[in-house]
Protein backbone atom coordinates (compact mmCIF):
# COMPACT_ATOMS: atom_id res chain seq x y z
CA UNK A 1 0.00 0.00 0.00
CA UNK A 2 0.75 3.46 -0.37
CA UNK A 3 -0.23 6.89 0.42
CA UNK A 4 -3.21 6.34 -2.46
CA UNK A 5 -4.33 3.73 -0.73
CA UNK A 6 -4.41 5.08 2.75
CA UNK A 7 -6.25 7.94 1.65
CA UNK A 8 -8.96 5.66 0.27
CA UNK A 9 -8.76 3.14 3.39
CA UNK A 10 -9.30 5.96 5.80
CA UNK A 11 -11.51 8.21 3.83
CA UNK A 12 -14.18 4.85 3.90
CA UNK A 13 -13.78 4.91 7.48
CA UNK A 14 -14.66 8.56 7.40
CA UNK A 15 -17.47 7.81 5.69
CA UNK A 16 -18.80 5.24 7.92
CA UNK A 17 -18.63 7.30 10.45
CA UNK A 18 -20.34 9.60 8.77
CA UNK A 19 -23.47 7.78 8.06
CA UNK A 20 -23.79 6.47 11.73
CA UNK A 21 -23.61 10.37 12.73
CA UNK A 22 -26.33 10.95 10.18
CA UNK A 23 -28.03 7.98 11.18
CA UNK A 24 -28.23 8.77 14.54
CA UNK A 25 -30.98 11.70 14.24
CA UNK A 26 -33.21 8.81 12.71
CA UNK A 27 -33.24 6.77 15.95
CA UNK A 28 -36.03 8.11 18.90
CA UNK A 29 -36.01 4.58 20.54
CA UNK A 30 -35.32 1.07 20.60
CA UNK A 31 -38.32 0.44 17.88
CA UNK A 32 -36.06 2.42 15.35
CA UNK A 33 -32.55 1.26 16.79
CA UNK A 34 -33.51 -2.65 16.05
CA UNK A 35 -36.11 -2.59 13.52
CA UNK A 36 -35.43 0.84 12.13
CA UNK A 37 -39.52 1.47 13.60
CA UNK A 38 -40.86 -0.98 9.95
CA UNK A 39 -39.81 1.92 7.45
CA UNK A 40 -36.77 0.73 5.63
CA UNK A 41 -37.44 0.18 2.09
CA UNK A 42 -37.37 -3.17 0.48
CA UNK A 43 -34.63 -2.92 -1.82
CA UNK A 44 -32.26 -1.54 0.99
CA UNK A 45 -33.63 -4.30 3.17
CA UNK A 46 -32.95 -6.47 0.63
CA UNK A 47 -29.42 -5.55 -0.33
CA UNK A 48 -28.59 -5.10 3.78
CA UNK A 49 -30.10 -8.59 4.12
CA UNK A 50 -27.42 -9.90 0.96
CA UNK A 51 -24.36 -7.50 2.48
CA UNK A 52 -24.84 -8.89 5.88
CA UNK A 53 -24.13 -12.29 5.03
CA UNK A 54 -20.85 -11.58 4.08
CA UNK A 55 -17.25 -11.04 5.93
CA UNK A 56 -13.60 -11.32 5.09
CA UNK A 57 -13.80 -15.27 5.44
CA UNK A 58 -14.94 -15.54 1.93
CA UNK A 59 -11.54 -13.52 1.08
CA UNK A 60 -9.48 -15.59 3.41
CA UNK A 61 -11.07 -18.93 4.08
CA UNK A 62 -13.23 -19.37 1.31
CA UNK A 63 -10.30 -17.91 -1.74
CA UNK A 64 -8.30 -20.94 -0.04
CA UNK A 65 -11.39 -22.94 -0.73
CA UNK A 66 -11.03 -21.95 -4.29
CA UNK A 67 -7.52 -22.06 -4.48
CA UNK A 68 -7.65 -25.54 -3.70
CA UNK A 69 -10.88 -26.61 -5.39
CA UNK A 70 -12.32 -24.63 -7.76
CA UNK A 71 -16.34 -24.02 -8.30
CA UNK A 72 -16.95 -26.02 -5.37
CA UNK A 73 -16.37 -22.60 -3.55
CA UNK A 74 -19.69 -21.64 -5.44
CA UNK A 75 -21.54 -24.67 -5.69
CA UNK A 76 -21.48 -25.52 -1.96
CA UNK A 77 -21.66 -22.36 -0.44
CA UNK A 78 -23.39 -19.31 -2.00
CA UNK A 79 -25.78 -20.95 -4.37
CA UNK A 80 -27.07 -22.84 -1.61
CA UNK A 81 -27.15 -19.86 0.40
CA UNK A 82 -29.36 -18.20 -2.43
CA UNK A 83 -31.59 -21.16 -2.68
CA UNK A 84 -32.35 -21.65 0.94
CA UNK A 85 -33.23 -17.37 0.70
CA UNK A 86 -35.11 -18.17 -2.50
CA UNK A 87 -37.14 -20.70 -0.60
CA UNK A 88 -37.82 -18.52 3.03
CA UNK A 89 -38.81 -15.69 0.68
CA UNK A 90 -42.44 -16.75 0.90
CA UNK A 91 -41.80 -19.44 4.21
CA UNK A 92 -40.11 -17.04 6.69
CA UNK A 93 -39.52 -13.20 5.54
CA UNK A 94 -43.29 -12.62 5.93
CA UNK A 95 -43.88 -14.26 8.86
CA UNK A 96 -41.21 -12.68 10.46
CA UNK A 97 -42.27 -9.19 9.18
CA UNK A 98 -45.32 -9.94 11.29
CA UNK A 99 -43.43 -10.64 14.41
CA UNK A 100 -42.75 -6.83 14.83
CA UNK A 101 -46.12 -5.34 13.22
CA UNK A 102 -48.51 -7.62 15.03
CA UNK A 103 -47.05 -8.52 18.23
CA UNK A 104 -45.02 -5.67 18.84
CA UNK A 105 -41.81 -6.55 19.07
CA UNK A 106 -38.17 -5.03 18.80
CA UNK A 107 -36.13 -8.50 18.83
CA UNK A 108 -36.74 -11.73 16.61
CA UNK A 109 -36.84 -13.95 19.59
CA UNK A 110 -39.41 -11.75 21.54
CA UNK A 111 -42.44 -13.50 21.41
CA UNK A 112 -40.82 -17.02 21.97
CA UNK A 113 -41.81 -16.23 25.97
CA UNK A 114 -45.31 -16.95 24.85
CA UNK A 115 -44.96 -19.41 21.96
CA UNK A 116 -43.17 -21.63 24.38
CA UNK A 117 -41.98 -20.08 27.75
CA UNK A 118 -39.67 -18.37 29.61
CA UNK A 119 -36.80 -21.15 29.70
CA UNK A 120 -37.35 -21.79 26.24
CA UNK A 121 -36.69 -18.35 25.31
CA UNK A 122 -33.65 -17.72 27.38
CA UNK A 123 -31.87 -21.01 26.36
CA UNK A 124 -32.01 -19.68 22.76
CA UNK A 125 -31.20 -16.64 23.92
CA UNK A 126 -28.25 -17.42 26.12
CA UNK A 127 -26.49 -19.99 23.69
CA UNK A 128 -27.39 -17.70 20.86
CA UNK A 129 -25.52 -15.19 21.81
CA UNK A 130 -22.52 -17.35 22.99
CA UNK A 131 -22.08 -18.71 19.77
CA UNK A 132 -22.24 -15.44 18.01
CA UNK A 133 -19.72 -13.75 20.07
CA UNK A 134 -17.16 -16.78 18.78
CA UNK A 135 -18.38 -16.28 15.11
CA UNK A 136 -17.76 -12.60 15.23
CA UNK A 137 -14.84 -13.22 16.61
CA UNK A 138 -13.73 -15.25 13.50
CA UNK A 139 -15.10 -12.61 11.40
CA UNK A 140 -12.53 -10.21 12.99
CA UNK A 141 -9.56 -12.37 12.75
CA UNK A 142 -10.55 -12.41 9.14
CA UNK A 143 -10.22 -9.28 8.04
CA UNK A 144 -7.50 -8.69 10.31
CA UNK A 145 -5.38 -11.60 8.36
CA UNK A 146 -5.92 -9.37 5.66
CA UNK A 147 -5.06 -6.03 6.86
CA UNK A 148 -1.80 -7.72 7.92
CA UNK A 149 -0.70 -8.63 4.68
CA UNK A 150 -1.15 -5.17 3.09
CA UNK A 151 0.10 -2.66 5.68
CA UNK A 152 1.75 -5.14 8.26
CA UNK A 153 0.14 -4.16 11.56
CA UNK A 154 -0.02 -6.83 13.93
CA UNK A 155 -3.48 -9.15 14.15
CA UNK A 156 -4.47 -7.25 17.64
CA UNK A 157 -4.00 -4.11 16.08
CA UNK A 158 -6.14 -5.14 12.72
CA UNK A 159 -8.74 -6.17 15.32
CA UNK A 160 -8.46 -3.03 16.84
CA UNK A 161 -8.96 -0.91 13.91
CA UNK A 162 -12.26 -2.25 12.38
CA UNK A 163 -13.70 -3.09 15.50
CA UNK A 164 -13.51 0.42 16.92
CA UNK A 165 -14.67 1.95 13.55
CA UNK A 166 -17.47 -0.73 13.33
CA UNK A 167 -18.35 0.31 17.21
CA UNK A 168 -18.95 3.65 16.64
CA UNK A 169 -21.23 3.87 13.44
CA UNK A 170 -23.53 0.59 14.61
CA UNK A 171 -23.64 1.81 18.26
CA UNK A 172 -24.65 5.60 17.41
CA UNK A 173 -27.21 4.59 14.14
CA UNK A 174 -28.60 1.47 15.30
CA UNK A 175 -29.93 -0.80 12.59
CA UNK A 176 -30.11 2.64 10.00
CA UNK A 177 -26.54 2.99 10.15
CA UNK A 178 -26.23 -0.60 9.52
CA UNK A 179 -28.14 -0.49 6.26
CA UNK A 180 -26.82 2.42 5.17
CA UNK A 181 -23.83 1.33 5.39
CA UNK A 182 -24.18 -1.80 3.71
CA UNK A 183 -25.89 0.32 0.52
CA UNK A 184 -22.24 1.85 0.54
CA UNK A 185 -20.31 -0.84 0.87
CA UNK A 186 -22.15 -3.00 -1.64
CA UNK A 187 -21.43 -0.12 -3.83
CA UNK A 188 -17.77 0.00 -3.15
CA UNK A 189 -17.55 -3.98 -3.66
CA UNK A 190 -19.51 -3.71 -6.99
CA UNK A 191 -16.65 -1.41 -8.17
CA UNK A 192 -14.09 -2.93 -6.28
CA UNK A 193 -15.05 -6.75 -7.54
CA UNK A 194 -15.05 -5.42 -11.73
CA UNK A 195 -12.47 -4.27 -10.75
CA UNK A 196 -10.76 -7.24 -9.74
CA UNK A 197 -12.44 -8.97 -12.27
CA UNK A 198 -11.04 -6.74 -15.29
CA UNK A 199 -7.59 -7.37 -14.03
CA UNK A 200 -7.80 -11.03 -13.96
CA UNK A 201 -8.92 -10.88 -17.30
CA UNK A 202 -6.40 -8.88 -18.55
CA UNK A 203 -3.73 -10.70 -16.87
CA UNK A 204 -4.51 -14.15 -18.46
CA UNK A 205 -7.05 -14.49 -21.84
CA UNK A 206 -8.89 -11.20 -22.20
CA UNK A 207 -12.64 -12.16 -22.75
CA UNK A 208 -12.16 -15.71 -23.59
CA UNK A 209 -10.61 -16.42 -20.63
CA UNK A 210 -13.88 -16.96 -18.91
CA UNK A 211 -13.77 -20.34 -21.81
CA UNK A 212 -10.50 -21.59 -22.84
CA UNK A 213 -8.85 -21.03 -18.87
CA UNK A 214 -10.23 -24.36 -17.58
CA UNK A 215 -8.16 -26.65 -19.31
CA UNK A 216 -5.10 -24.86 -17.94
CA UNK A 217 -6.31 -25.22 -14.48
CA UNK A 218 -6.37 -28.94 -12.52
CA UNK A 219 -9.92 -30.89 -13.03
CA UNK A 220 -10.81 -31.08 -9.52
CA UNK A 221 -11.29 -27.12 -10.32
CA UNK A 222 -14.31 -28.29 -12.68
CA UNK A 223 -16.04 -30.09 -10.05
CA UNK A 224 -18.86 -29.08 -8.26
CA UNK A 225 -18.52 -31.41 -5.57
CA UNK A 226 -14.83 -32.09 -4.54
CA UNK A 227 -12.81 -33.33 -1.83
CA UNK A 228 -14.57 -32.49 1.97
CA UNK A 229 -17.00 -30.49 -0.02
CA UNK A 230 -19.21 -33.71 -1.37
CA UNK A 231 -22.60 -33.62 -2.41
CA UNK A 232 -24.00 -34.85 1.31
CA UNK A 233 -22.52 -31.76 2.80
CA UNK A 234 -23.85 -29.69 0.08
CA UNK A 235 -27.41 -31.01 0.40
CA UNK A 236 -26.22 -30.83 4.82
CA UNK A 237 -25.28 -27.37 3.94
CA UNK A 238 -28.43 -26.09 2.00
CA UNK A 239 -30.63 -26.93 4.60
CA UNK A 240 -29.03 -25.09 7.14
CA UNK A 241 -28.62 -22.26 5.18
CA UNK A 242 -32.10 -22.40 4.42
CA UNK A 243 -32.79 -21.87 8.37
CA UNK A 244 -29.36 -19.62 8.93
CA UNK A 245 -30.19 -16.92 6.26
CA UNK A 246 -33.81 -16.65 6.73
CA UNK A 247 -33.08 -15.05 10.42
CA UNK A 248 -32.54 -18.68 12.52
CA UNK A 249 -28.94 -16.22 13.50
CA UNK A 250 -31.41 -13.37 14.37
CA UNK A 251 -29.31 -10.47 11.75
CA UNK A 252 -31.29 -11.48 8.65
CA UNK A 253 -34.51 -11.92 10.34
CA UNK A 254 -34.01 -7.76 11.68
CA UNK A 255 -33.94 -7.11 7.94
CA UNK A 256 -37.53 -8.72 7.38
CA UNK A 257 -38.71 -7.23 10.39
CA UNK A 258 -37.28 -3.75 9.66
CA UNK A 259 -39.91 -3.63 6.48
CA UNK A 260 -43.56 -1.98 6.01
CA UNK A 261 -45.40 -5.20 5.18
CA UNK A 262 -45.16 -8.95 4.87
CA UNK A 263 -45.48 -8.28 1.07
CA UNK A 264 -42.38 -5.63 1.40
CA UNK A 265 -40.33 -8.78 3.39
CA UNK A 266 -41.07 -10.68 0.13
CA UNK A 267 -39.53 -8.29 -2.01
CA UNK A 268 -36.83 -8.10 0.18
CA UNK A 269 -35.63 -11.63 0.66
CA UNK A 270 -36.52 -12.29 -2.92
CA UNK A 271 -33.74 -9.32 -4.06
CA UNK A 272 -31.49 -11.38 -2.00
CA UNK A 273 -31.29 -14.30 -3.47
CA UNK A 274 -31.03 -12.95 -6.77
CA UNK A 275 -28.00 -11.25 -5.40
CA UNK A 276 -27.02 -14.33 -4.09
CA UNK A 277 -26.90 -16.17 -7.69
CA UNK A 278 -25.27 -13.86 -9.20
CA UNK A 279 -22.53 -11.43 -7.45
CA UNK A 280 -20.63 -14.58 -5.82
CA UNK A 281 -19.58 -15.68 -9.54
CA UNK A 282 -17.89 -12.53 -10.01
CA UNK A 283 -15.91 -12.86 -7.09
CA UNK A 284 -14.87 -16.28 -7.18
CA UNK A 285 -13.88 -16.53 -11.13
CA UNK A 286 -10.68 -14.76 -9.97
CA UNK A 287 -9.88 -16.73 -6.80
CA UNK A 288 -10.77 -20.07 -9.36
CA UNK A 289 -8.04 -18.87 -11.51
CA UNK A 290 -5.14 -17.48 -9.09
CA UNK A 291 -2.86 -20.81 -9.43
CA UNK A 292 -2.11 -19.38 -13.22
CA UNK A 293 -1.29 -16.03 -11.73
CA UNK A 294 0.67 -16.64 -8.37
CA UNK A 295 1.82 -19.76 -6.50
CA UNK A 296 1.54 -19.59 -2.81
CA UNK A 297 1.78 -22.18 -0.12
CA UNK A 298 -0.66 -19.84 2.03
CA UNK A 299 -4.05 -20.36 -0.32
CA UNK A 300 -5.78 -18.87 2.79
CA UNK A 301 -3.67 -15.00 1.36
CA UNK A 302 -3.86 -15.83 -2.64
CA UNK A 303 -6.66 -13.25 -3.30
CA UNK A 304 -4.71 -10.67 -1.08
CA UNK A 305 -1.33 -11.88 -2.85
CA UNK A 306 -3.02 -11.35 -6.10
CA UNK A 307 -4.72 -8.07 -5.49
CA UNK A 308 -1.18 -6.83 -4.53
CA UNK A 309 0.33 -8.21 -7.89
CA UNK A 310 -2.08 -7.18 -10.65
CA UNK A 311 -3.93 -3.81 -9.07
CA UNK A 312 -2.56 -0.83 -9.52
CA UNK A 313 -2.87 1.64 -6.21
CA UNK A 314 -5.98 3.16 -5.14
CA UNK A 315 -7.70 0.58 -7.01
CA UNK A 316 -5.72 -1.69 -4.65
CA UNK A 317 -7.03 0.67 -1.83
CA UNK A 318 -10.68 -0.03 -2.66
CA UNK A 319 -10.21 -3.85 -2.99
CA UNK A 320 -9.00 -3.37 0.33
CA UNK A 321 -12.12 -1.29 1.24
CA UNK A 322 -14.26 -4.25 -0.02
CA UNK A 323 -12.70 -6.54 2.14
CA UNK A 324 -13.20 -4.30 5.03
CA UNK A 325 -16.73 -3.57 3.86
CA UNK A 326 -18.19 -6.96 3.88
CA UNK A 327 -17.15 -8.02 7.52
CA UNK A 328 -17.98 -4.71 8.72
CA UNK A 329 -21.67 -5.27 7.32
CA UNK A 330 -21.86 -8.58 8.96
CA UNK A 331 -19.94 -7.69 12.64
CA UNK A 332 -22.36 -4.52 12.53
CA UNK A 333 -25.66 -6.09 12.24
CA UNK A 334 -24.82 -9.23 14.25
CA UNK A 335 -23.65 -6.49 16.89
CA UNK A 336 -27.60 -5.06 16.69
CA UNK A 337 -29.28 -8.28 16.76
CA UNK A 338 -27.16 -9.29 20.00
CA UNK A 339 -27.66 -5.96 21.35
CA UNK A 340 -31.73 -6.34 20.44
CA UNK A 341 -31.72 -10.63 22.44
CA UNK A 342 -29.59 -9.03 25.56
CA UNK A 343 -31.51 -6.00 26.30
CA UNK A 344 -35.16 -7.46 25.31
CA UNK A 345 -35.20 -10.68 26.31
CA UNK A 346 -32.58 -11.72 28.79
CA UNK A 347 -32.38 -8.59 30.57
CA UNK A 348 -36.22 -8.26 31.59
CA UNK A 349 -35.93 -12.33 32.60
CA UNK A 350 -33.04 -11.02 35.05
CA UNK A 351 -34.10 -7.81 36.14
CA UNK A 352 -38.01 -6.60 36.49
CA UNK A 353 -36.86 -2.79 36.50
CA UNK A 354 -36.22 -3.26 32.65
CA UNK A 355 -39.75 -3.53 31.66
CA UNK A 356 -40.44 -0.34 32.91
CA UNK A 357 -37.13 1.49 31.37
CA UNK A 358 -37.74 4.66 29.97
CA UNK A 359 -36.98 5.55 25.84
CA UNK A 360 -34.00 7.30 27.13
CA UNK A 361 -32.54 3.89 29.11
CA UNK A 362 -33.79 1.51 26.79
CA UNK A 363 -31.58 3.54 24.00
CA UNK A 364 -28.78 3.77 26.14
CA UNK A 365 -28.95 0.23 27.46
CA UNK A 366 -29.19 -0.57 23.75
CA UNK A 367 -25.81 1.21 22.72
CA UNK A 368 -24.04 -0.14 25.92
CA UNK A 369 -24.69 -3.77 25.15
CA UNK A 370 -23.54 -2.87 21.29
CA UNK A 371 -20.17 -2.11 22.22
CA UNK A 372 -19.76 -5.15 24.94
CA UNK A 373 -20.95 -7.66 22.77
CA UNK A 374 -17.99 -5.97 19.74
CA UNK A 375 -15.61 -6.12 22.88
CA UNK A 376 -16.01 -9.77 23.75
CA UNK A 377 -16.09 -10.59 20.03
CA UNK A 378 -12.64 -8.66 19.84
CA UNK A 379 -11.41 -10.64 22.64
CA UNK A 380 -12.48 -13.99 20.86
CA UNK A 381 -10.63 -12.93 17.83
CA UNK A 382 -7.44 -12.63 19.42
CA UNK A 383 -7.81 -16.70 19.94
CA UNK A 384 -9.25 -17.88 17.09
CA UNK A 385 -6.24 -19.47 15.41
CA UNK A 386 -5.59 -20.89 18.87
CA UNK A 387 -5.11 -24.57 19.05
CA UNK A 388 -8.58 -24.75 20.84
CA UNK A 389 -10.72 -23.09 18.01
CA UNK A 390 -8.79 -24.31 15.09
CA UNK A 391 -8.17 -21.71 11.63
CA UNK A 392 -10.77 -19.33 10.89
CA UNK A 393 -12.58 -21.23 8.35
CA UNK A 394 -13.04 -24.01 10.73
CA UNK A 395 -14.76 -21.89 13.54
CA UNK A 396 -17.05 -19.89 10.65
CA UNK A 397 -18.00 -23.98 8.63
CA UNK A 398 -18.04 -26.30 11.78
CA UNK A 399 -19.03 -24.46 14.77
CA UNK A 400 -21.13 -21.88 13.39
CA UNK A 401 -23.07 -24.25 10.88
CA UNK A 402 -23.16 -27.31 13.51
CA UNK A 403 -24.54 -25.31 16.28
CA UNK A 404 -26.73 -23.32 14.50
CA UNK A 405 -29.62 -25.62 14.13
CA UNK A 406 -29.97 -26.54 17.18
CA UNK A 407 -31.12 -22.29 17.97
CA UNK A 408 -32.87 -22.17 14.65
CA UNK A 409 -34.91 -25.23 14.57
CA UNK A 410 -37.39 -23.56 17.48
CA UNK A 411 -37.76 -20.09 16.44
CA UNK A 412 -38.38 -20.46 12.43
CA UNK A 413 -40.53 -23.64 12.86
CA UNK A 414 -42.27 -22.11 15.94
CA UNK A 415 -43.72 -19.66 13.28
CA UNK A 416 -45.32 -22.42 10.88
CA UNK A 417 -49.02 -24.19 11.55
CA UNK A 418 -47.35 -27.47 10.59
CA UNK A 419 -45.61 -27.52 13.98
CA UNK A 420 -48.46 -26.02 16.34
CA UNK A 421 -48.76 -28.89 18.39
CA UNK A 422 -44.63 -28.66 19.35
CA UNK A 423 -44.55 -26.55 22.45
CA UNK A 424 -41.74 -26.12 25.05
CA UNK A 425 -40.86 -29.63 25.60
CA UNK A 426 -40.31 -30.51 22.05
CA UNK A 427 -38.24 -27.19 21.60
CA UNK A 428 -35.92 -27.26 24.93
CA UNK A 429 -35.47 -30.99 24.22
CA UNK A 430 -34.01 -30.44 20.55
CA UNK A 431 -31.98 -27.10 21.46
CA UNK A 432 -30.25 -29.33 24.38
CA UNK A 433 -29.51 -32.84 22.66
CA UNK A 434 -28.92 -30.86 19.72
CA UNK A 435 -25.90 -29.21 21.18
CA UNK A 436 -25.10 -32.74 22.57
CA UNK A 437 -25.27 -33.97 19.50
CA UNK A 438 -22.33 -31.58 18.11
CA UNK A 439 -20.49 -32.23 21.10
CA UNK A 440 -20.45 -35.58 20.63
CA UNK A 441 -20.11 -35.94 16.87
CA UNK A 442 -17.20 -33.06 16.69
CA UNK A 443 -15.21 -34.10 19.66
CA UNK A 444 -15.03 -38.04 21.87
CA UNK A 445 -16.42 -39.38 18.01
CA UNK A 446 -14.27 -38.03 15.81
CA UNK A 447 -11.38 -38.50 18.29
CA UNK A 448 -11.91 -42.27 18.38
CA UNK A 449 -12.45 -42.83 14.16
CA UNK A 450 -9.62 -43.31 12.48
CA UNK A 451 -9.23 -40.19 10.17
CA UNK A 452 -12.49 -38.29 12.21
CA UNK A 453 -15.72 -37.37 11.42
CA UNK A 454 -16.68 -36.51 7.41
CA UNK A 455 -17.05 -32.58 7.81
CA UNK A 456 -20.45 -32.83 6.09
CA UNK A 457 -21.62 -35.43 9.12
CA UNK A 458 -19.97 -33.07 11.43
CA UNK A 459 -22.46 -30.15 10.81
CA UNK A 460 -25.23 -32.19 9.58
CA UNK A 461 -25.83 -34.48 12.33
CA UNK A 462 -26.89 -31.95 14.96
CA UNK A 463 -29.05 -30.63 12.85
CA UNK A 464 -30.69 -33.52 11.56
CA UNK A 465 -31.05 -34.43 15.62
CA UNK A 466 -33.00 -31.13 16.64
CA UNK A 467 -35.40 -31.23 13.60
CA UNK A 468 -36.29 -35.09 14.33
CA UNK A 469 -37.02 -34.67 18.17
CA UNK A 470 -38.68 -31.18 17.42
CA UNK A 471 -41.31 -32.96 15.01
CA UNK A 472 -41.81 -36.40 16.99
CA UNK A 473 -41.85 -35.06 20.80
CA UNK A 474 -44.83 -32.50 19.03
CA UNK A 475 -46.88 -35.54 17.98
CA UNK A 476 -45.66 -37.53 20.92
CA UNK A 477 -46.39 -34.61 24.16
CA UNK A 478 -48.40 -32.00 21.68
CA UNK A 479 -48.43 -28.65 23.54
CA UNK A 480 -50.76 -27.12 21.74
CA UNK A 481 -52.85 -24.06 23.46
CA UNK A 482 -55.65 -21.20 22.64
CA UNK A 483 -52.67 -18.80 23.39
CA UNK A 484 -50.10 -19.99 21.35
CA UNK A 485 -52.88 -20.93 18.37
CA UNK A 486 -53.29 -17.24 18.69
CA UNK A 487 -50.18 -16.20 17.76
CA UNK A 488 -49.85 -18.71 14.63
CA UNK A 489 -53.29 -16.91 13.60
CA UNK A 490 -51.84 -13.62 13.63
CA UNK A 491 -48.30 -14.92 11.80
CA UNK A 492 -50.06 -16.71 9.51
CA UNK A 493 -52.91 -14.06 8.29
CA UNK A 494 -52.44 -12.73 5.03
CA UNK A 495 -53.41 -9.33 6.66
CA UNK A 496 -50.24 -7.34 6.49
CA UNK A 497 -51.39 -4.45 9.13
CA UNK A 498 -51.05 -4.75 12.62
CA UNK A 499 -52.83 -7.37 13.76
CA UNK A 500 -53.92 -8.48 17.51
CA UNK A 501 -52.55 -11.47 19.31
CA UNK A 502 -54.12 -10.50 22.80
CA UNK A 503 -55.33 -13.87 23.64
CA UNK A 504 -51.72 -14.62 23.60
CA UNK A 505 -50.27 -11.79 24.53
CA UNK A 506 -51.94 -11.64 28.77
CA UNK A 507 -51.79 -7.91 30.04
CA UNK A 508 -48.24 -7.01 28.47
CA UNK A 509 -46.44 -4.15 29.87
CA UNK A 510 -45.56 -1.22 28.38
CA UNK A 511 -41.45 -1.42 27.41
CA UNK A 512 -38.58 0.86 26.83
CA UNK A 513 -40.16 1.35 23.49
CA UNK A 514 -43.61 2.82 25.03
CA UNK A 515 -45.18 0.06 22.76
CA UNK A 516 -46.43 -3.14 24.15
CA UNK A 517 -44.59 -5.97 24.24
CA UNK A 518 -44.06 -10.05 24.99
CA UNK A 519 -41.50 -9.21 26.55
CA UNK A 520 -43.74 -7.93 29.63
CA UNK A 521 -46.40 -11.12 29.68
CA UNK A 522 -46.97 -13.46 31.85
CA UNK A 523 -46.26 -17.03 31.72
Amino acid sequence: MNSLDWVVLIGYFGVMVGIGLWSHKRVDNVSDFFTAGGKMPWWLSGISHHMSGYSAVMFTGYAAIAYQYGITSYVTWSFPIAIGIAIGANLFAPRLNRVRSKLKVASPLEYLKNRYNLPTQQALAWSGVLLKIVDVGAKWAAIATLLSIFTGVSLNQGILITGVVTAIYCTVGGLWADALTELGQFIIQLIAGIAMLIAVLNELDGFSTFWTVWDDLPSSHHEPTVGPYTLTFLLAYLFIKTFEYNGGMWNQAQRYMATDSAHSARRSARLSAVLWFVWPLVLFFPMWVAPLIIKTDKPADSYAEMAEHLLPHGLLGLVIVGFFSHTMAMCSSDANAIAAVVTRDIMPAIFKSVREWSTRTGLLAARYTTLLFLALSMAIATQVNSDFFGDIITVVIKWVAGLMGPIAIPLMLGMLRAFRKSGPTAALASWALGLIAFYLVNYPINDAIDGGVNLEYQISIPLAVSLVLYIVIGYIKPEDTPERDAILASLNSDDDGPGSASAALSEPEQGATGQKSVAGATD
